[in-house]
C-alpha cells in the first residue's frame, strides 16, 4: 500500500490554514501532513501544529519553491501531494488527484480548478505559461499554473530540485515531461483566494508573469545545453 504525504507551503495563512488542515484531516485520508511555514509573520505555524504531523518553520521567507523542497525532502510518503494553504474546506477534494497516480495511470496529476468567480487581469501569465510549456515540450497544459498536484516521490527524487518563486509550477511541468514522466490533468472543485482587479492584484500578476518568463528562458537554455 503506497503511503501519501501532503505538503503545504504556507506564508501568512493564519486566516485559512486551520480550516484547510481540518478539512484534510476530517474528510481526506493521508499518511502524513506536513506544513512548511515559510517565514510567516502571523500565527500560521501555531495554528498548523493543531492539525499537522510536522510543521517546519523557517525564520524568513524563502519562496514557495524552496518551501516545497524542504517539505518533500522531509516527507516519507511514496506519493507526494502539494496543496496551497488557502483551499479551506475544498482541500478535501484533493482525494481526486490520487487515483491516477496510485493506479500507475500517470506519474503526476495536476488539478484543473473551476473558472474564477470574478475575471481578473488579462490572462497574460497563464497564456505565457501555456505557450511556453507547449513550445518546450509539446504538452497542451489546461492548468499550467496549478499548484495542486500529486506525484510519485521518485519523480521528485529524479528531478532533484524544484524552481523557486512563481516559476515552480511551470518548471516542475517542463522538467517532468522532459524526463519522460506522464502528466494527467484532473478537474477538481478546489476554491482558493483570488486576486482582484486592484493595484495589489495587478502587481502580483506582474511579478508572476516576470517569474514565469525567467523560468521558461532558463528551461530553454537548459534544453539547449543538453543537446
Amino acid at each position: 500500500m503506497k503511503k501519501v504525504s501532503v505538503i503545504i507551503p504556507a506564508y501568512n495563512e493564519a486566516e485559512a490554514i486551520g480550516v484547510t488542515l481540518r478539512a484534510i484531516r476530517e474528510r481526506f485520508f493521508c499518511d502524513e501532513l506536513i506544513v512548511v511555514d515559510d517565514g510567516s509573520e502571523d500565527e500560521t505555524a501555531t495554528l498548523a501544529k493543531k492539525w499537522a504531523d510536522t510543521v517546519i518553520s523557517h525564520p524568513y521567507n524563502l519562496g514557495k519553491g524552496a518551501a516545497v523542497q524542504l517539505g518533500w525532502q522531509r516527507a516519507r510518503g511514496d506519493v507526494i501531494m502539494l496543496l496551497d494553504g488557502d483551499l479551506r474546506e475544498s482541500a478535501a477534494e484533493a482525494e481526486h488527484l490520487l487515483p491516477p497516480v496510485l493506479a500507475d495511470a500517470c506519474d503526476m496529476t495536476v488539478a484543473i480548478l473551476p473558472p474564477p468567480k470574478q475575471k481578473a487581469g488579462m490572462g497574460l501569465a497563464k497564456g505565457l505559461a501555456h505557450q511556453g510549456i507547449k513550445w518546450l515540450t509539446g504538452f497542451e497544459a489546461r492548468a499550467p499554473l496549478s499548484g495542486q498536484r500529486a506525484m510519485r516521490r521518485d519523480l521528485l527524487a529524479h528531478l532533484g530540485k524544484v524552481d523557486k518563486g512563481f516559476g515552480i509550477e511551470v518548471g516542475l511541468t517542463v522538467d517532468a515531461l522532459r524526463a519522460g514522466y506522464r502528466i494527467h490533468e484532473v478537474p477538481v472543485l478546489f476554491q482558493h483566494r483570488e486576486t482582484g482587479n486592484d493595484w495589489q492584484g495587478y502587481a502580483h500578476r506582474g511579478k508572476e508573469f516576470v517569474a514565469i518568463g525567467r523560468t521558461l528562458c532558463r528551461k530553454w537554455w537548459e534544453g539547449k545545453a543538453w543537446r
